[in-house]
C-alpha cells in the first residue's frame, strides 16, 4: 500500500502542486508513494494541471492505517478526521507549526516562505534529484498563486528565487503573464454556487477555543465579485448557522489594489477592531494592504481572541 502525500482540506493550488511533487520526489528516492487530496480540484488547480499535462490526484476521505505525508497544513481542523489513526511519517508545510502530534520522530520541513512548493523545490537541490518541466511547472504555479504573483506579505527573496530557476526547467518565458492568467480563472465566479466560491479557499481554525472560519476569493479587480456579494454574505451567515463558529470571516481580495474586503459574521463583530483598528460596518470591513491569510489575518485574530 502506498504512503500518501495530501494536503488540507479545501485543497488550493499549493496543497495540489506540493502533494504530487513531494510525492514524486519520494518516490525517486525510493519510496513507494502516491500524492492524494481531501477534496475535489479549484479552477486554478485544474487550469495548472492541464497546463503541465500533469493528472489529479486522487481524493481520499479516510486515511486511518496509512502512511502519510502532510503537505501545507500541520492543524487538526484542516486534516482528515481520521489522522489519529494514520502514522504521520513527515510535514513539509510554510505556516505556523500547528497542533498535530506524533507518537514518533518524523521528518520535518516548516519554513517561513510564501509556499510550500519553495520547501519542496529546495528538498530536490538538498537530495540532488532532478526537476521534471512537469514538476518544475507545478511547483512555479503554487509559488505563483500562493504569494499573489510575488505581492502578498508573505512572499520572500527565497520564492522568487525558486521561481527564477523553475520557470528556466518549465519553459516560462514570463511569470508575470502565466499568473495573470492563473487569477483570470481565479477570479471566474458566474454560475458558480455561493457555497462552492465560500469553501474554494477556506480553513478552520481554533483561536482559544473559538472555531473561526476563514475564506477567501482572489481576484483581479473587486468588482468582478459586485453581482455576487450578496450571496456569499447570506451563504457565510448559513454556514455559521449550522453550527459550531464563533465567527467566519471572507476575505475579497482584489490583487490589483492590494487590499482585502472582509464580510463578517460573528458573535463578536468587535474582534475586527480589535485584530485590525477599523471598524465593521453592515457586516464587512476594507482591510488595506491585507493579502495575506496566513501572514496578515490569523495572527492578528488570535491576539484578537486571546
Amino acid at each position: 500500500m502506498s504512503t500518501l502525500v495530501f494536503g488540507h482540506k479545501n485543497p488550493d493550488t499549493d496543497s495540489v502542486c506540493a502533494a504530487i511533487t513531494l510525492a514524486n520526489l519520494k518516490k525517486a528516492l525510493g519510496e513507494d508513494t502516491a500524492p492524494a487530496m481531501q477534496g475535489e480540484l479549484t479552477p486554478e488547480s485544474k487550469f495548472v494541471l492541464e497546463k503541465f499535462g500533469v493528472a489529479a490526484p486522487e481524493v481520499v476521505t479516510s486515511y486511518a492505517g496509512k502512511d502519510v505525508y502532510l503537505v501545507d497544513h500541520s492543524d487538526l481542523a484542516q486534516s482528515p478526521d481520521d489522522l489519529a489513526d494514520a502514522n504521520i511519517l513527515g510535514i513539509v508545510d510554510h505556516h505556523k507549526l500547528g497542533d498535530v502530534t506524533t507518537g514518533q520522530p518524523l521528518e520535518c520541513w516548516i519554513w517561513p516562505v510564501g509556499c510550500t512548493c519553495t520547501v519542496i523545490k529546495s528538498m530536490y537541490n538538498f537530495f540532488n534529484v532532478e526537476i521534471t518541466k512537469e514538476m518544475a511547472g507545478l511547483m512555479l504555479c503554487a509559488i505563483i498563486s500562493d504569494t499573489v504573483i510575488f505581492k502578498s506579505a508573505t512572499c520572500t527573496d527565497q520564492d522568487k528565487a525558486a521561481c527564477e530557476d523553475l520557470a528556466k526547467i518549465a519553459g516560462v518565458a514570463d511569470t508575470l503573464e502565466l499568473g495573470m492568467d492563473m487569477f483570470k480563472v481565479k477570479s471566474a465566479v458566474d454560475g458558480t454556487p455561493a457555497r462552492e466560491l465560500v469553501l474554494r479557499d477556506y480553513k478552520d481554525f481554533d483561536m482559544s477555543g473559538n472555531k473561526v472560519g476563514i475564506g477567501q476569493l482572489e481576484v483581479v479587480d473587486l468588482s468582478i465579485l459586485d453581482g455576487v456579494k450578496a450571496d456569499l454574505a447570506a451563504d457565510i451567515a448559513a454556514l455559521k448557522a449550522e453550527g459550531g463558529h464563533h465567527s467566519i470571516f471572507l476575505l475579497l481580495t482584489d490583487i490589483m489594489k492590494e487590499g482585502s474586503e472582509v464580510l463578517i459574521v460573528s458573535d463578536d463583530e468587535s474582534v475586527i477592531d480589535k485584530a485590525f483598528g477599523v471598524k465593521p460596518e453592515a457586516g464587512k470591513a476594507w482591510l488595506d494592504g491585507v493579502m495575506s491569510r496566513k501572514k496578515q489575518v490569523v495572527p492578528n485574530l488570535e491576539k484578537a481572541f486571546a
